[in-house]
């Protein structure tokens, strides 16, 4: 019987490549397959004797480290759920998700330990240690316990993690992955982005979220690539380090604070045969910036937590600046306007089915309900168009929908506009309560130089960029700010501008 555990077919790979180093730390150890493999094995092993299960939940808050990769790996060869929880969340946030996942066990940093309160409906989980050093209580009982060297045998369509939601406009929700859309999205990944046997990774991602944990490390271990794992992104480090590798996976962010360095260029990108943007939008004017400087053209694409990667620009072929590429292989997609299917160019909500698609959302059956429609299709939230030939083309997220006067008002839009002024850095389109519209268009934009007590445009300036947009579509209150809320990941919070702005048209 075939083992539908995701770790069986990365340790088929390791097997042939025990020797090759896997994490290269800047400045410190070089981790070959084989040890890290070793090590995963100990660390599953300590797991098993503290009293995990297959199926059990494995929290983790833990600085990024070899270690932390090892802690991952364990939990999938061991059939654990693996629970990677972002590093800034607070002591009162970590409650809520330990109280609704009720982890066996939670690894959290040494210091953290007096913050750890279990909330009521669970008596707590046992608490490990590992810092960003590799000490900790966990390596402690990993040394001590014997090795579990197998892959525990699971189906396909049991759970591998659990991945949980912001929460930025109501209480964060568990995607539910399973082995099958792990395994399916890493080998589609590792055969679209054509992985050679010498490609090696820049690795400036966080792992706690899918893009450095899944995209970023899971094609890497099936393709057996090397790995420059720098602990965060640091242009100086970034930029030192690039002309050892030939991937680099990114967030916008990354690309822009490149791009504001007047030293680098072409230079640095020799060696890099792909860069990849993801888990924001990229800008056109950041793409064609980026190109102009290096002469790379970036590669976007599209995921989700929900869903893994949905769709990429082809790395032999177009890439256009402001889509997202094309449905990856056995992934299907449509946009649905009004209740059904659009029309080629037509805005709608974009929906995805296929082997990459998660399984619900963790003790939320209502919502899952809500969420899917009919033969397994799911709703992404997003809104976009796909061309006649099935390139897909983001316009934001359906929440962030401005409704003026019974008109839609889709932010991107002019978020576009306004990006393309070369005083303005950035923007954010935002809808606030209007006493005669319903709602009205706020605009918040950085200025490209300086600060924004000293706009570098006026009102009148910034009006006659968008008045070629119908006059419901456009900004009725600009503000200049000196940057834009994002979490972790890049992405702008736009719930805390429409919470910040609620009343600009009160005032």
């Amino acid at each position: 019987m075939t083992n539908g555990n995701f770790h069986e077919l990365i340790a088929l790979r390791i097997a042939t490549h025990r020797n090759k180093p896997f994490l290269t730390i800047p400045g410190g150890r070089v981790w070959t397959f084989g040890d890290i493999d070793a090590l995963s094995a100990k660390i599953a092993g300590a797991l098993i004797r503290a009293g995990a299960k297959p199926g059990d939940r494995i929290a983790a808050q833990v600085e990024k480290s070899a270690e932390n990769v090892a802690l991952y790996l364990a939990s999938l060869r061991a059939g654990f759920v693996y629970l990677p929880l972002n590093t800034a969340y607070t002591a009162r946030e970590i409650d809520y998700f330990i109280n609704d996942a009720e982890p066996v066990i939670f690894v959290c940093d040494p210091s953290r330990t007096q913050e750890i309160r279990p909330g009521e409906a669970t008596s707590g989980p046992a608490i490990l240690t590992l810092s960003a050093s590799g000490a900790g209580t966990l390596l402690d009982a990993a040394a001590d316990a014997p090795s579990f060297e197998a892959t525990a045998p699971r189906e396909e369509d049991d759970l591998a993690a659990i991945l949980y939601t912001s929460g930025t406009t109501g209480r964060s929700k568990g995607a539910m992955l399973t082995h099958r859309n792990l395994s399916s999205n890493a080998l589609a990944l590792c055969d679209i982005w054509g992985f050679r046997d010498e490609d090696i990774l820049l690795h400036a991602l966080p792992i706690f979220h899918i893009h450095g944990l899944f995209v970023a490390l899971n094609t890497s271990l099936l393709n057996a690539s090397g790995i420059i794992f720098l602990e965060k992104f640091d242009v100086a480090a970034v930029r030192e380090q690039l002309q050892g590798a030939t991937i680099m996976m990114g967030v916008p962010t990354f690309y822009t604070r490149l791009l504001a360095d007047p030293d680098f260029g072409a230079e640095d990108c020799a060696t890099i045969r792909v860069f990849i943007s993801g888990s924001a939008p990229l800008t056109a004017e950041t793409f064609k910036a980026f190109e102009d400087r290096t002469g790379c053209k970036i590669l976007e694409r599209y995921g989700m937590s929900e869903a893994g990667m949905i769709a990429s620009n082809p790395l032999d072929g177009a890439r256009i600046a402001g889509t997202v590429g094309y449905a990856l292989p056995d992934v299907d997609l449509r946009v649905i306007a009004d209740g059904k299917p659009a029309q080629a160019g037509e805005a709608g909500i974009v929906e995805v089915k296929g082997p990459n698609v998660f399984k619900g959302y963790w003790r939320m059956p209502d919502k899952t309900a809500e969420e899917f429609r009919e033969a397994g299709w799911f709703s992404t939230g997003d809104v976009g168009a796909l061309s006649e030939d099935g390139r897909l083309t983001l316009s934001g997220r359906a929440k962030d929908l401005i409704i003026v006067g019974g008109y839609n008002v889709y932010p991107k839009e002019i978020e576009d506009i306004l990006d393309a002024l070369p005083e303005v850095a950035e923007a954010a389109v935002i809808g606030a309560p209007h006493a005669d519209m319903g709602e009205g268009v706020v605009a918040l934009l950085v200025p490209a130089g300086g600060s924004a007590a000293a706009p570098p445009l006026d009102e009148a300036a910034l009006k006659k960029a968008v008045a070629d947009l119908a006059r419901f579509k456009q900004p009725r209150r600009f503000f200049w700010v000196d940057a834009l809320p994002r979490n972790t990941m890049g992405k702008v919070q736009k719930q805390a501008l429409r919470e910040q702005y609620a009343r600009a048209f009160a005032e």
